[in-house]
């Protein structure tokens, strides 16, 4: 399991990006104050479909529309080979509640900018 650490995009110039690559099961921090993009590079020679499930997460409630069961996490569309996706976590905020798990991504280099 590793972590993927942030990396602070804030102040002038150029920032050197911590790059993770995903293993099995991995996790991260979810810091609503400091707007996190979480950047999904493909790198295997496959599609993948990464699922992002915060442990926390179970229902929300959406207004003239009901209850949803947000339980199973987020899964991204199937990212091919060769594409990146770049996900503004901020957006989707209630799947992140609790300990995070980012599961399907075996190989996929990811990296967290905060700003």
């Amino acid at each position: 399991m590793a972590t993927i650490a942030a990396t602070d995009m804030r102040g002038y110039g150029e920032k050197a990006v911590t790059v993770t690559t995903l293993t099995a099961s991995d996790t991260f921090t979810y810091n609503s104050g400091k707007r996190p993009i979480l950047i999904l590079n493909n790198v295997t020679a496959g599609a993948l479909t990464v699922n992002i499930d915060g442990d926390g997460a179970s229902t929300v409630s959406v207004a003239g529309a009901g209850s949803f069961d947000i339980s199973t996490g987020y899964d991204t569309g199937s990212i091919a080979a060769g594409d990146v996706v770049a996900i503004p976590l901020d957006s989707i905020r209630q799947y992140l509640q609790g300990t995070i798990a980012v599961t399907g991504g075996s190989g996929i280099e990811a990296s967290l900018l905060e700003f």
